[in-house]
Order: structure tokens, then sequence, then C-alpha cells
């Protein structure tokens, strides 16, 4: 079955290249994300060795491990930011350039979100983990931009265009790291508000943070009318302050390649109290 090409990766990889040179000033999200991800590894009581980091714009992801004492291999899908990691690039359509079984511990910061065929890399994901080997990811996922996106439509009135990627939701991130065989699949939502004094100062985070869209098909351009129009739109959402606080959700997942040590779910059928009574219990 052939995949739908969304996503144009060599701009995607052009994207990130132009946004290498200033990311730090538009990293809060990635930071975030890769703050978030490392705390919960902490939560984690298995012991890594050998770690694989998809996406790798600072070396935030990578040191953090190798404090830690893991060995650690970095790839990108931009080739600045692979080489400044002295990384692999990646294009996480085609096979990936390592071994089966070769890392214990795989985070993936900031790429899923542009993956044409995400189920096909998941698989990909679980190949290269060793049996009980941990998948953590981070992307932003839907409901993120909700001003953007209403500014975006009131810009291109009664023709509306697709400006916005497609977006994946947390309740089917988790369905789809089950139907990649993951063990123990998990998934919520990190929430961030951050604040503009205009629609041109998040344009401006979003082409910093290498994160400005790269659809296949791609949209016609904004005229300058449309522009204002879109300018103006966002702005109707502001606080009383003058700013709009846009919303980013951060989704993510987690999972560990399956082996006979992990716990099992019950039983169907085992449990001992029924839910009617569990229930009764409540209300008491």
């Amino acid at each position: 079955m052939s995949v739908p090409r969304i996503f144009d990766k060599a701009l995607r990889a052009r994207r990130r290249d132009r946004a290498a040179a200033s990311f730090a000033a538009h990293a809060f999200l990635y930071e975030a994300a890769a703050e978030e991800m490392l705390d919960r590894l902490a939560d984690v009581s298995r012991t890594f060795t050998h770690a694989l980091v998809i996406g790798a714009p600072t070396a935030a992801l990578p040191d953090a491990l190798r404090g830690r004492g893991l060995a650690v291999t970095v790839a990108d899908p931009g080739a600045i930011f692979a080489t400044s990691q002295d990384g692999v690039v990646l294009d996480d359509d085609m096979p990936l350039p390592f071994a089966a079984e070769s890392f214990d511990l795989i985070l993936n910061c900031g790429t899923l979100e542009s993956v044409n065929d995400v189920p096909g890399f998941l698989l990909q994901l679980r190949a290269l983990l060793r049996p009980d080997g941990l998948l953590l990811a981070a992307f932003m996922g839907a409901g993120s931009l909700p001003a953007l996106r209403a500014a975006l439509l009131a810009a291109d009135g009664d023709r509306p265009a697709q400006r916005i990627h497609p977006q994946i939701d947390v309740r089917s991130a988790g369905d789809l790291l089950s139907r990649a065989g993951f063990a123990l699949p998990v998934a919520d939502v990190q929430l961030l508000r951050v604040g503009y004094a205009s629609l041109f100062g998040l344009i401006g985070d979003l082409r910093g943070m290498g994160a400005a869209q790269c659809l296949a098909s791609a949209p016609p351009p904004l005229t300058r009318a449309g522009l204002m129009r879109a300018a103006d739109r966002f702005m109707l959402d502001a606080d009383p302050d003058g700013r709009v606080r846009e919303r980013f959700e951060i989704v993510h997942i987690s999972g560990w390649r399956p082996d006979p040590s992990q716990p099992k779910p019950a039983r169907r059928g085992s449990a001992k109290t029924s839910l009617a009574e569990a229930l009764k219990a409540t209300k008491s």
C-alpha cells in the first residue's frame, strides 16, 4: 500500500537548516519537551546503556543522557543540526540506517509530527530497540495553534487553503503505538501557552524553530491584504494586556519493545470485584 505524501521532506530539511543559526532564540518548545522527557525518563527504574536521539537541534538531550552514563547516537532530518551533534542525517520515510536491536532507549523530540508514514516509522523504531527497550517521543499535536488557525482562515475568506499541518491527537497517538506492537503504551499532553503581541511574532517563532509548513501540496502565498486580515483576526483573541496566548499541545508517548519480563494485563474475567460493587463502594 502506498503512503500518502503529505510532507515535502526536502523542504522540511531546508526549514531546519535555515533555523539552525538562530534556533536558540526560539527553542522554548523543544526545551520544554526535552525537559519533560528527561523528567519522565528519571522515573524509570530500568538501566539503559545506548540511546538513539532523533531530533537534536541542541545538545540538551544528548548531553543529558551522556551525563547519565549512556552511549548516545544522534540523528536529525536537518544536515546542520545533525552535523553540529556529530550525528546522522535522517530521512524518516526511508529505511533507518541502523542495525536491528542496536539501542535500548530511543528519544524522538519534535520530528514525528511531520513524518509521512507514522505507523511505518514507529515499526522501524521498535525494530531498532532491544527487547525491553523504551521509546519516548514528543511532538506538537492536535489542539495546537488555534489562534493561528483562525487567523489563516480569515485570511483566505471563503476559499480556505490548508496552511497548517495535519496534527495527531493524543488518543490516536496511543493507538499508533499499539498498532506498531509496543507494549504498555502511554500517551498524554503537556500544555504550553505563549503570549504574542502580534501574529508576526508567532510566525517568527515557528520559522525560527524550523516548524514552518512543509506540505507537499504547498498552499498559494498569502496576499498582502490576506496577511493583514490574518493579523487583525489574530488580535481579536488578545487578552486585556494586548497579547494573544497561543496554545501549544505537546503530545508525549512512550512504549516498550515487548519482552517476557514485562508485566502483563490481567486476564479478562479475573477481577475479584465487579464494577458495580466498586462503584457502590465509592458512593458509600
